[in-house]
């Protein structure tokens, strides 16, 4: 039976591979046939991660999204891919008053101008097949603001932007780009150390009409993108959230 979901034939780059989401898709682009390309700061998580997948081929990389050198190393070793999942990103919480050039340059650094030199360094070297998928994990923080965290939203407001325009400049190769806004996932939110694991469960649980979400709820949506099922969707923000933002 024809399966308009599967990846089987395909490689796919994953960032942010080491924990929580990211971890979440490696794991199950894996089981849909995907070769996937791993990478993340910490070899020793990857290699975690790589012991949860299914099927061969996969490959760890060992980089930082803040650093110019690693980026371009990267896509270099890399091989012509069939799509990438940018899932690496930063939490830092702190009123406007008290935000910092430091601050501001290590967050836009992690949450979107990493993203953006990978996706130009994929074009410009053609390691990006024609007809592929780009898919950025951004955030429902886009429009659910939280009072502490405009430093964060701002870099998720520029993603959906970036992937946006960049569905325009690609679409004559037939590639695709979309973003996934999710919702919070504990197991990624709590990894962080970003918020307390007690209060977050507490303030966030009822909050949620379908209950928390995990890793697995946002990798399927990953796995539609870079699917041929999605073959018409490009420019598009999906939000998957349990019915937090319906509140």
């Amino acid at each position: 039976m024809n399966n308009p979901f599967t990846l089987e034939g395909k490689t796919i780059l994953v960032t942010g591979a080491s924990s929580g989401i990211g971890r979440g898709i490696c794991i199950d682009c894996s089981k849909m046939g995907a070769k996937v390309h791993l990478m993340a700061r910490n070899e020793e998580r990857l290699n975690e991660t790589l012991a949860q997948m299914e099927g061969e081929g996969h490959v760890i990389h060992k980089a930082d999204l803040c650093s110019t050198d690693d980026i371009n190393a990267l896509v270099d070793e890399l091989p012509v891919i069939d799509g990438v999942v940018l899932c690496a990103g930063i939490i830092k919480t702190m009123p406007v008053k008290n935000i910092s050039e430091e601050a501001m340059t290590e967050i836009f650094n992690a949450n979107i101008m990493g993203d953006i030199k990978i996706c130009s360094r994929l074009l410009k070297k053609k390691k990006l097949n024609h007809g592929g998928s780009v898919v950025f994990i951004s955030s429902v923080s886009t429009f659910n603001v939280k009072v502490g965290n405009s430093l964060y939203s701002a870099t998720k407001g520029a993603v959906n932007s970036f992937a946006k325009a960049m569905a325009l400049e690609v679409s004559k190769q037939e590639m695709r780009v979309n973003c996934i806004q999710p919702g919070f996932v504990p197991s990624s939110i709590l990894s962080s150390g970003a918020i307390e694991e007690d209060a977050f469960l507490k303030f966030y649980a009822e909050r949620h009409p379908l209950g928390f979400g995990t890793p697995t709820d946002i990798a399927n949506g990953c796995i539609y993108l870079l699917s041929d099922a999605s073959r018409w969707v490009t420019g598009s923000i999906f939000t998957i959230d349990g019915g937090y933002t319906l509140q």
